[in-house]
């Protein structure tokens, strides 16, 4: 009896500690010690009522979307958090910040496709950040400040097309980075500067293109590279140009690794057009590797006047200067495809797109076409017509600019003729009829004013036909008066010498 006492006080007990424990683990997860297990359970959030005291957590295979600021909030003392195998796509600024203990972060096989740094802040003392298996294609500068203890780095299997000079800056105790398996074309040295105590790099499986951008590299793994990358590592395959496709990068000669500066074609290279118009010109660049072209504004300028006014060049982003008048909302300027679409700066042509020109878009544009090779620059000039009519008298307005060359880029002359030019590359597209600026689409003071005007005119024209019709009438009456006159004289003289 003793017994069957002693056991149903056990149970009763078990059953006690386990009603009041219970809460404190979330339901479908396990929870013993210091860990929680949540791991291929389906869940689709982090979930809540995880005790403070978890020193890691398992939440590997589920289906959890992103990461919210308040999911980690209470979990202060957490050293280990496993989320890799999700869908997770976007982490909230600041959801790590009060994990400051946090050694170990897996996001590996997730869906992550930008990674910037108020991502991490707060762990100071990550020790291994995985990041690989997900859909990230450029790393921007300062990506990882503020991990100055991390020591493993795991980018490989991601898109990565382009690493920033400054993105590594702050990763002073890496010792691994591994960027294999990346779409990764180039790479800079100002790159890997920061990566001091790096040991370990692993950069194979990328379609690196073989050219004078990878001069340093090449030197480099033949000087001081053989310490960080295996014998394997090692066998970087060239992937372009393909006369070295299939090629180690440490098999091609120093002397191999060449660029061709860019070559800019861009004519003409001035032109005019009439207020309102749309105007679309090319500008094409050569060489290699293909190069990246962009159009700006020059800010240079140096403003004349004109029969119509001042007109000034627009400041550095399209600001105003000196009060000219600023682009309108439909008035912008754009970068665009010959298709329409928007201009990718990797296809090596661009195209300048100005709609609804108005005074302030006269004046200098530049087109800029750099690779690795060096940097080409060359200058269009626009002027504004403006009459809205070819048929009426009209004044165009140009701006006048010293051009400053870049020390990669050639020497352009300066053109001299002022007429408008036309050529293959450029087209005006009016955005209404020629000769559609009636009289009703003037404002209502003017017309008024041009309304009184014609009226004075035609009453001055009325009182001057009048003047001329009664000096007429007043030179035939004297020349009538004078004929009696004289027919009196002669009626006289003839009777006189009949008597």
């Amino acid at each position: 009896m003793a017994v069957l006492l002693v056991l149903l006080l056990s149970v009763l007990l078990l059953s006690i500690h386990t009603s009041q424990a219970s809460p404190s683990c979330p339901v479908s997860c396990r929870c013993y010690s210091l860990t929680v297990e949540c791991g291929s359970t389906g869940l689709r959030d982090i979930p809540k009522h995880v005790p403070s005291s978890t020193q890691t957590i398992f939440l590997q295979d589920n289906v959890i979307g992103q990461i919210r600021r308040q999911d980690l909030t209470l979990l202060r003392h957490l050293h280990y958090l496993y989320l890799q195998n999700n869908t997770i796509s976007a982490v909230e600024p600041g959801s790590f910040q009060n994990q400051g203990q946090l050694l170990e972060l897996a996001l590996n096989g997730n869906r992550i496709h930008l990674v910037t740094a108020d991502m991490f802040q707060g762990l100071e003392h990550l020790r291994i950040l995985y990041l690989a298996g997900n859909d990230i294609t450029r790393l921007l500068d300062y990506t990882f400040r503020g991990l100055q203890r991390l020591q493993e780095l795991h980018l490989q299997h991601n898109s990565i097309e382009m690493l920033a000079d400054q993105a590594l800056v702050g990763l002073t105790s890496l010792a691994l980075l591994d960027l294999s398996r990346n779409n990764l074309h180039t790479i800079g040295p100002a790159s890997l500067r920061p990566l001091v105590s790096l040991q370990v790099l692993r950069i194979t499986d990328n379609p690196w293109r073989c050219d004078c951008a990878l001069h340093w590299l090449r030197s480099w793994i033949d000087e001081a590279g053989q310490r960080l990358l295996s014998s394997a590592e090692r066998r970087m395959v060239c992937n372009e140009p393909p006369r070295l496709s299939h090629l180690s990068l440490v098999e091609v000669p120093l002397n191999s690794l060449v660029c061709i500066p860019p070559l800019v074609q861009l004519e003409p290279r001035r032109l005019a057009v009439r207020l309102g118009e749309s105007l679309r010109v090319s500008c094409h660049a050569s060489g290699y590797p293909r190069p990246q072209v962009t159009w700006r504004k020059a800010s240079q300028g140096k403003v004349v006047l004109s029969p119509r006014g001042l007109v000034q060049e627009l400041g550095a982003g399209g600001v105003g200067v000196g009060g000219a008048e600023e682009p309108s909302e439909e008035s912008r300027i754009s970068l665009q495809k010959t298709d329409g679409e928007r201009f990718d700066p990797d296809t090596g042509s661009g195209m300048l797109f100005l709609s609804n020109v108005t005074v302030a878009h006269a004046g200098f544009y530049e087109c800029e076409a750099w690779n690795a090779g060096g940097v080409a620059r060359v200058t269009f000039q626009l002027a504004i017509n403006s009459s809205t009519s070819s048929s009426s008298s009209s004044s165009s307005i140009w701006a006048s600019w010293s051009q400053v060359s870049s020390p990669y880029s050639p020497t352009w002359p300066r053109l001299r003729n002022h007429g408008p030019a036309l050529g293959s590359d450029v087209s005006r597209e009016p955005l209404y009829a020629l000769g559609s600026m009636a009289f009703s689409a003037l404002g209502a003071a003017t017309q008024t004013a041009i309304a009184v005007g014609i009226s004075l005119l035609a009453l001055t024209a009325l009182l001057l036909v009048a003047m001329i019709y009664s000096r007429h009438q007043q030179r035939d009456k004297e020349a009538d008066g004078a004929e009696k006159v004289c027919c009196l004289l002669v009626c006289t003289r003839v009777n006189g010498t009949s008597l």
